[in-house]
């Protein structure tokens, strides 16, 4: 097969879609690789890496999709890379459809056979693909918002861990799945107190037994929310519904009562954010103010920490690429049940039922694509 891998485009993206070890791991079964000139400058990897590894390179996007059987990317195609797919032609990156209509609409338009990280399953019902950037991205929450309280950019000029005599912050993580167990783990090393919010009884006992008393786990309904949120210094978003439009748990009117200069970081905008005033912010303007609440909401959090974030998910994602390059995407699919998960767009087909509602779209079942 012939993979192409062009740069990615999006604000302050400095990730790729495949490291020289993958691209070689490739080459070695027969296969093609393509990549744009510098799209791995990013993190380091020169154009002469990616040739020692036996790709070919290419001086521009037009060229990768134009030669490509199969584009692997990172990020959601922007318009003008949606513009060069054509029909039966696999995408195979983070799409997040349900809160994108434009997006839908193109692949649908387009023909092509768009398979998502984020619905990719595996045997435990797990996020194998979304999994490392959900850990990356939980991580650097409490990074980010330890750095939206500061004075300096609107917030309550508090330290998360306080100083002897002084109260830390106190942290509440809305959702208790990968993002939110690692805001944990950080906002606990920095000394913050810490309140993790679920539905799940069976998450809240696994946090239990892994944090003890360092972590307050609570069932979630409207009212823990209200209560908790109202009473925070810092708010992370961390709720995921697989391929569907993140629910609004924190309103605007919740908002309009927080303290002044506390701040929340939604790691859900990808999905919409779980914060009604959350709208997608970049690394170049990360942060804005509502009723004196500092919200950081970058769509694409992990591109900060590039070199990390894409060998963790090259890890994850270098066996369904190799499945796809060696069986082709009708087989590959059909043998992999959770691999057919992944498939959100198909020759101009919704194959996924939560972006098929979202958009009203018609809902064909993916095994029936194939």
């Amino acid at each position: 097969m012939i993979i192409g891998v062009p740069k990615e485009i999006k604000n302050h993206e400095y990730r790729v879609g495949m490291v020289p070890s993958s691209v070689h791991e490739l080459t070695l079964k027969g296969h093609d690789v393509f990549v744009q000139s510098t799209a791995g400058d990013g993190i380091g990897f020169t154009d002469q890496d990616y040739m020692n590894a036996g790709a070919e390179i290419l001086h521009s996007a037009e060229e990768v999709f134009a030669k490509a059987e199969m584009i692997v990317k990172v990020k959601e195609p922007l318009a003008v890379e949606r513009a060069m797919l054509r029909q039966d032609q696999i995408l195979f990156t983070y799409l997040h459809l349900a809160p994108d209509l434009p997006q839908t609409e193109d692949l649908v338009k387009s023909g092509s056979v768009c398979i998502a990280y984020e619905t990719v399953t595996d045997d435990r019902g797990g996020l194998p693909l979304l999994a490392p950037m959900s850990e990356v991205a939980g991580r650097m929450s409490i990074q980010a918002g330890a750095m939206a309280l500061e004075k300096s950019a609107g917030g309550r000029g508090i330290l998360l861990g306080g100083v002897p005599g002084v109260e830390p912050a106190k942290v509440v993580i809305i959702g208790g799945g990968m993002v939110g167990v690692n805001a944990a783990q950080m906002a606990i090393g920095l000394g913050a107190e810490v309140i993790i919010l679920d539905r799940n009884i069976d998450a809240l006992r696994r946090i239990n037994v892994q944090f003890g008393s360092r972590v307050q786990a609570v069932y979630s309904t409207a009212d823990s929310i209200e209560r908790h949120v109202l009473d925070a210094d810092l708010v992370i978003g961390g709720v995921l519904i697989p391929g569907a439009a993140a629910p609004k748990l924190i309103t605007r009117s919740l908002v309009s009562r927080m303290k002044q200069g506390s701040a929340i970081v939604d790691v859900a905008i990808d999905q919409g954010g779980c914060a009604e005033t959350a709208k997608a912010t970049t690394h170049q303007d990360p942060t804005y103010i509502v009723d004196g609440v500092v919200h950081y909401c970058v769509a694409n959090m992990p591109g900060a920490v590039a070199r990390t974030s894409t060998f963790a998910l090259n890890n994850a994602t270098l066996p369904y690429i190799i499945k796809l390059a060696n069986l082709g995407y009708k087989e590959a699919l059909k043998s992999d049940k959770h691999l057919m998960n992944g498939l959100n767009v198909m020759h101009g087909k919704v194959t996924i039922k939560e972006v098929a509602e979202a958009h009203g779209y018609e809902y064909v079942p993916a095994e029936s694509m194939i």
